[in-house]
């Protein structure tokens, strides 16, 4: 096997049992199983399990972040434009939490709250520079210091979902609230100059 389908594979292996089983029940060994490699040939690619779920959810996120930006909304005023961006990007956020790295993890590892802080920084820069080359967005340093703010706001405000939530039906309720409540007021705050 060349080296990229031999990451390749890992990734779909890592990928498939992630989802089905959340990071924290995957071992290092059912991956390797999976991608029919030695585990060893795991670390030659990656350095840790860690390191192999960061690449999966940035890979999965810059798919989806390209989506939601690229959807074609012409009707749409900025208003209705940003508050439907941050409520998809918020969907992605609990999708990744939900499927590739599993609530109970988030809830009970130290390690986890650093891993989806620095995975929530980086989502930020992501949608920045995303937010900032779509056409008709304003380009001055105000505008793009409120545009921060509210994407900064609203992830804090979904991830504390993960910290907070006991069950799904809590964190649609969450979603719900965010979306009707505070959203609003906080698109406002960032397109109004």
């Amino acid at each position: 096997m060349e080296a990229d389908k031999i990451k390749d594979s890992i990734k779909r292996a890592a990928q498939d049992l992630f989802r089905k089983f959340g990071y924290h029940k995957t071992s290092v060994n059912e991956i390797a199983k999976k991608a029919k490699i030695a585990k060893a040939t795991i670390y030659k690619y990656f350095d840790s399990k860690e390191a192999l779920l960061h690449v999966l959810l940035m890979d999965y996120i810059k798919v989806s972040v390209n989506e939601l930006i690229n959807t074609n909304t012409p009707d749409q005023d900025e208003e209705t434009h940003l508050s439907n961006l941050i409520m998809k990007t918020c969907r992605l956020s609990y999708t990744v939490c939900n499927e590739f790295i599993g609530w109970d993890f988030i809830r009970e590892s130290t390690n986890s709250q650093d891993f989806l802080k620095n995975l929530s920084n980086e989502l930020e820069e992501l949608l920045m520079q995303s937010f900032t080359q779509l056409p008709g967005v304003k380009k001055h340093e105000t505008y793009q210091q409120r545009l921060r703010f509210l994407i900064k706001c609203s992830k804090s405000i979904v991830f504390s979902f993960a910290f907070t939530s006991v069950s799904d039906a809590d964190v649609r309720k969450n979603f719900v609230s965010f979306q009707k409540e505070i959203l609003p007021y906080l698109v406002k705050a960032a397109v109004t100059i």
